[in-house]
């Protein structure tokens, strides 16, 4: 748990950037080229956000109990379901414990102001809801990156998973989940107002063409939401305090 405390005038505390989108929209992809935090490696972007996505605690759950997860499409149906599915389903519990895992890092980054990307599906609207509330709370301000697929193409890159060696989602699960995230977009969308950007996924992007496609939304979202003043009351005061002990020579 790599759990900072950043200085009062580091880059991007107060600021938490939801994503959204099913199974195979690209999230990760978009939310490489949109903030610049790498699918692996340094968990932090060059704007100081810092990524929040149970799936990434999962593979590390599944290593440190021996399995390869290289080899999850190699697995058997019934090894690789039992490997998600709770304690309760005669499962591993290993997704649950992800969960945890999750939830607690973003509680640290929380504790220490940092800015974070929260990986979501979207498909729970009254969670997300709650997670922006308590954010705000806190001194947030709270943004959506609504990453938009048919489910045509999102059932394709589901089917290609396995040409890369990955295992491939039963296809009825990424239709309910696709299916959930599209019926909440009016909603996510009422919820964040001005500070929910659609970007729209279709296109099996090359990556000099990616470049050039989110490089607008770079300048007009990401780089704008990072960099702009703290507009939530409760962190611009947090801020205010701070400076002034700092002023005060007291730490």
């Amino acid at each position: 748990m790599d759990l900072l405390t950043e200085g009062v005038q580091d880059k991007g505390i107060f600021k938490a950037v939801f994503m959204a989108g099913g199974p195979g929209s690209g999230k990760t992809y978009i939310n490489s080229q949109l903030f610049g935090i790498p699918d692996k490696g340094i968990n932090v972007s060059v704007s100081g956000l810092k990524s929040v996505n149970s799936d990434k605690e999962f593979m590390f759950l599944l290593k440190k109990y021996g399995f390869d997860p290289t080899e999850l499409a190699t697995y058997p149906d019934n090894i690789f379901q039992d490997l998600g599915a709770p304690i309760s389903q005669g499962g591993s519990g290993l997704r649950d414990m992800a969960q945890d895992l999750k939830d607690q890092r973003q509680k640290g980054y929380m504790k220490g102001k940092l800015g974070m990307v929260i990986d979501s599906t979207g498909s729970n609207f009254k969670k997300v809801q709650r997670q922006k509330k308590e954010l705000e709370k806190q001194g947030y301000d709270t943004y959506m990156v609504f990453v938009m697929t048919s489910l045509d193409v999102a059932l394709k890159r589901n089917t290609e998973r396995a040409e890369k060696g990955e295992r491939e989602l039963p296809k009825a699960l990424v239709t309910k989940s696709w299916k959930e995230a599209r019926k909440n977009f009016g909603g996510l969308k009422t919820l964040f107002g001005s500070n929910f950007k659609k970007v729209d996924n279709d296109k099996h992007l090359k990556p000099k063409e990616a470049i050039h496609a989110f490089s607008s939304l770079v300048r007009r979202y990401a780089n704008k939401w990072v960099n702009e003043p703290i507009k939530n009351k409760i962190g611009q005061q947090w801020v205010k305090d701070q400076l002034r002990l700092k002023k005060a020579g007291i730490k």
